[in-house]
């Protein structure tokens, strides 16, 4: 089989496959990107948009069955689950046929190969074609792997014949809405899907094995976002080993667990697995080019984001670390900085913002206050409850609160923003950070009123030693 040439391969059209296939085109470079499944990756499919989409619409149902609080009379909201998800469908399939009109007709440097693709030698990939049209061989120079992640499943007895879900699977297909959905795991995306349905009009139930949720998180940040979330309904059960998972002829399933107050079965209708993402790494050859994987399988990079074979880089998920889509596309930025306008940068110390998006939001930027004591860095915390906010107080959205962390040097170390609009206030923290801008002059900044942003005049009034 004869090989066709490229400048450039990239394999996978996620958050950073694309831009850089756009970046190399239009710079006159001929480029093949290869994807085997829907364009645009976890983000576009199964992460960050059709989450959104429908949590849209969890906090549309909330504010109407909340309404009375502001004085509005409203009958309770009738949840249309069909019509949630054919928003969210189309939506998704206009963002996915964005994606390829770019690809096919914006630049035409650009080929888009629809297969899964393997590498036989170092710059070589054998493709097989979708649908079983064939098979491609393809050589460049320059290949990118973006190939990102999918769901990990424990070994859990029974959990195979008791037809779970996946956040993958439940954003792709799920066409009814859950009686009583189980969720497996306490992290980001339990208590995102748990809220969500919740508001929905299902009963949920979370299934966490450490002592709190989102372990990653301070105990005095994750424990309120915990209490919002009972306040609303949701069961929590942590400290759980689940060690079997059941479903009868009724379709009942039964999960069980080992718990610190003894053995609890629990019992929906349906299953969540939440309980974090694996690499797609494997059946792709990558030790036929000299490409090394840790022991997750997660490829191994450098901060230029190279792989140990010459010419081959990871972006985004696949090679561990943070995974969250700006992270993916600042991985194209290195990249197209490096080889399209000799700029050196890499991936040392860039900040690592993210937003939980619960109602109310959790935005972190920085160091948590764990993670300042065990790199020993002196901070004062000052932390502002949210009812506090004059326009927290005006809008009824009290719940929370807004905590910085501050250096010797006066500067912001950090910030845990669990407020409405927490997401946008930690980006104002970040800015402040970026610009290393001492907190006194947030202190006196003059800020229209009223606004949240009016939380950076009065977010360091308390500050302590940490």
């Amino acid at each position: 089989m004869s090989a066709t040439s490229y400048d450039a391969l990239i394999i996978g059209s996620g958050q950073a496959g694309n831009p850089l296939a756009y970046a190399l085109a239009d710079a006159g470079r001929r480029v093949a990107i290869i994807e085997s499944a829907h364009l645009g990756g976890s983000c576009v499919n199964y992460g960050c948009a059709p989450t959104k989409i429908m949590l849209a619409s969890a906090q549309r149902a909330h504010l109407v069955r909340t309404a009375g609080e502001l004085g509005i009379r409203a009958s309770a909201p009738t949840v249309d689950f069909a019509a949630v998800v054919a928003r969210k469908d189309r939506l998704t399939q206009k963002s996915r046929d964005g994606i390829e009109q770019s690809l096919t007709t914006e630049h035409p440097n650009i080929r888009l190969v629809r297969g899964r693709a393997r590498f036989t030698a170092p710059n070589t990939l054998h493709v097989d074609l979708n649908e079983q049209a064939g098979q491609e061989q393809l050589t460049a120079p320059l290949i990118f792997l973006n190939t990102g992640t999918h769901a990990a499943v424990p070994l859990i007895a029974g959990l195979e014949l008791a037809s779970y879900l996946t956040n993958d699977t439940l954003l792709l297909g799920l066409q009814e809405l859950p009686e009583h959905l189980v969720i497996l795991g306490g992290s980001y995306i339990g208590v995102e899907f748990g809220q969500m349905f919740r508001r929905l009009g299902s009963r949920v139930t979370i299934i966490e094995t450490s002592a709190t949720i989102m372990d990653r998180e301070d105990t005095d940040v994750s424990l309120p976002l915990q209490e919002l979330l009972e306040a609303e309904g949701i069961e929590f059960v942590l400290e759980a080993e689940a060690r079997h998972v059941s479903r009868n002829d009724d379709g009942v399933l039964t999960l069980t667990a080992d718990t610190p107050g003894g053995e609890r079965r629990i019992r929906g209708s349906h299953l969540l697995v939440a309980t974090g993402r694996v690499p797609n790494t494997l059946d792709m050859g990558l030790e036929l080019a000299g490409i090394e994987t840790d022991e997750d399988g997660y490829i191994i990079v450098d901060s230029q984001l190279r792989t140990p074979a010459k010419g081959v880089y990871a972006l985004g998920d696949v090679k561990g670390g943070p995974q969250f889509t700006h992270i993916a596309y600042d991985d194209y930025r290195i990249v197209r900085d490096q080889l399209l306008h000799n700029r050196a940068r890499d991936t040392h110390d860039r900040p690592m913002p993210y937003v939980v998006f619960t109602e109310p939001q959790l935005g972190r930027i920085g160091l948590s206050k764990t993670q300042a004591r065990e790199k020993k860095i002196p901070f004062r915390v000052s932390r502002l409850g949210a009812h506090t906010i004059g326009r927290a107080v005006e809008t009824g959205q009290t719940e929370g609160f807004v905590e910085v962390l501050v250096g010797d040097d006066d500067q912001l170390l950090g910030a845990a923003v669990l407020c409405e609009q927490g997401g946008e206030i930690m980006t104002m923290f970040q800015l402040a950070m970026a610009g290393n801008l001492p907190y006194q002059q947030l202190e006196d900044l003059i800020i229209a009123h009223p606004t949240w942003a009016e939380v950076l005049n009065n977010a360091f009034q308390k500050l302590e030693r940490g």
